[in-house]
């Protein structure tokens, strides 16, 4: 089990990485410009739009010696938005929500765009 640990004056806090990815991921889709998380088939090059059950797969959590987080986001965007404006806002958003819910400091958010979607 992957998990991230919490110290705190009364004992330790397991958090699954899975957990913080469902919450991250929760937190992306409610992002101006975002369509949904990405599934990357590195074997044949193809990239799908995952479901919101399994949108923890674009999401990959590590946690370095220092107890800090890192978060590698791979994205659909929608069409015709700021890829910029949408990365910040992604990642200012995610940074303080996902800090606030597990008490743990992200180090760095990566975000890959791996496709782009229009929406009606």
């Amino acid at each position: 089990m992957k998990a991230s640990i919490v110290n705190t004056h009364m004992g330790n806090i397991s958090i699954d990485n899975e957990v913080i990815a469902q919450y991250a991921g929760a937190v992306a889709m409610e992002c101006f410009g975002i369509v949904g998380m990405a599934n990357v088939n590195v074997k044949d090059g193809l990239v799908s739009l995952l479901k919101r059950d399994s949108m923890t797969r674009g999401i990959n959590v590590t946690l370095d010696d220092d107890n800090k987080l890192k978060l590698d986001f791979h994205v659909i965007v929608a069409y015709g938005v700021s890829i910029s404006a949408v990365s910040e806002n992604l990642i200012s958003t995610v940074k303080y929500k996902v800090e606030e819910f597990t008490g743990l400091e992200i180090e760095k958010i990566n975000i890959y765009i791996e496709g782009v979607r229009v929406i009606d």
